[in-house]
């Protein structure tokens, strides 16, 4: 039956036959969700520059989009960052690395942000102590004093902000990554507590391993049920939900709108491994893993909550580097994840990047190559994240 006309829902028991409804389907987002990606006013004479600084510090990648920063503007020439802890993904990311991964893009970005103004942004992370390895709590992860500084210098990757994009789409093999925009992206690492590395099309053996890999850490994700319905908690399935919440991961297929809709989309309960909702995601993922022409990843000597948020800088950096070079990425931290069933494709991981000091970590690996543009992610904008109080009306 042609897709157009039927829709497997779940378990794959349920059959729906497409009705007129989907004309009502729409498949674009909301321009409100993403009204955060269009470039912010310059601060008028007077103004408060730090939400100018902070209109391009939300724009980072955050894990599954949930956007958990928590800003506070409380003191004059200060934002401090918390973590929202209501937004944690306590079972694909039990010890929250990946949330502070994210928290060290939103420090990047702001850094970049804070040098088009000439200033300087001095960043004290845990300035109240530092988390411990197992979970986070309500404390700071950084204070950010921001200075006048003539010697501050514009970094060009901050023209990158507005057009980076997390591309989960299929690529294309017909061009490979040069080699300087491999260069390229390693330099913008430029972090000594890091090391980066790639592959290419040069290495079929070696990229069909990444592949390899990477398919079944997806594999095990989607048929675990707590971690499938850790995404599905999270799934904003039509204009109107990403509308609602301008955060987590966006569903506008025309189909399962619909069956959302009917209540035939049951988000409460994981379908079993052999349904057709779990298998054709897999399917799919293995159409995008074959299409991608390089990966890349990034190792940094400790998993320190230190060294997480700079980790999370650096691929900040990396992103846009390879923005600058028309390259698109989209992380790939199913095998990175530390909860038990992930076991066996995190070790082949370290096996195939060459780690081998325990205290090693692998903090991103992430697939490479050319695609056609996608939308941005949505965006709730800044007041939604700042920490209630006077500050926030100012």
């Amino acid at each position: 039956m042609e897709r157009r006309s039927f829709i497997r829902v779940m378990g794959g028991g349920v059959v729906l036959a497409a009705a007129p409804a989907l004309v009502a389907c729409s498949s674009a987002l909301p321009p409100e969700a993403v009204a955060a990606w269009q470039p912010p006013a310059p601060p008028a004479p007077g103004s408060d520059v730090r939400r100018w600084i902070l209109a391009h510090a939300i724009l980072a990648p955050h894990s599954h989009n949930l956007q958990s920063w928590l800003i506070d503007l409380g003191t004059p020439g200060e934002i401090v960052l918390a973590c929202d802890l209501t937004r944690l993904l306590p079972e694909t990311d039990p010890q929250s690395r990946q949330i502070m991964m994210s928290h060290g893009s939103f420090l990047e970005l702001l850094d970049l942000a804070a040098r088009e103004r000439g200033l300087r942004a001095e960043i004290t992370l845990f300035p109240q102590g530092s988390f411990g390895p197992d979970k986070i709590d309500q404390r700071p992860v950084a204070r950010v004093r921001l200075m006048a500084d003539l010697a501050v210098k514009r970094d060009p990757l901050f023209e990158q902000i507005l057009h980076r994009r997390t591309n989960r789409q299929v690529y294309g093999l017909e061009q490979p990554v040069p080699s300087a925009a491999w260069q390229a992206m390693a330099d913008a690492a430029r972090s000594p507590a890091l090391q980066f590395g790639f592959v290419g099309m040069d290495q079929p053996a070696t990229l069909a391993q990444h592949r390899q890999i990477a398919a079944e850490a997806w594999r095990i994700e989607l048929s675990t049920p707590r971690t499938m319905l850790e995404s599905y908690k999270v799934l904003r399935v039509g204009a109107d939900e990403v509308d609602r919440y301008r955060d987590g991961l966006v569903m506008l297929d025309p189909l399962v709108v619909l069956a959302s809709r009917l209540g035939l989309f049951d988000r409460s309960k994981a379908p079993p491994p052999n349904a057709w909702a779990t298998t054709s995601q897999i399917r799919d993922f293995d159409k995008k893993l074959a299409s991608t022409p390089g990966f890349l990843w990034m190792v940094s000597g400790s998993n320190s909550r230190v060294a997480q948020v700079d980790a999370g800088r650096a691929y900040a950096r990396v992103q846009l580097a390879g923005t600058a070079q028309g390259l698109v990425m989209q992380p790939l931290q199913q095998a990175l994840q530390e909860y038990p069933e992930q076991a066996a494709p995190h070790a082949a991981a370290r096996r195939l990047f060459g780690v081998g000091e325990p205290a090693q970590t692998v903090q991103m690996w992430a697939r490479v190559g050319y695609a056609a543009p996608v939308e941005p992610a949505p965006r709730r904008g800044v007041a939604a994240q700042l920490v209630p109080g006077p500050a926030k009306a100012a």
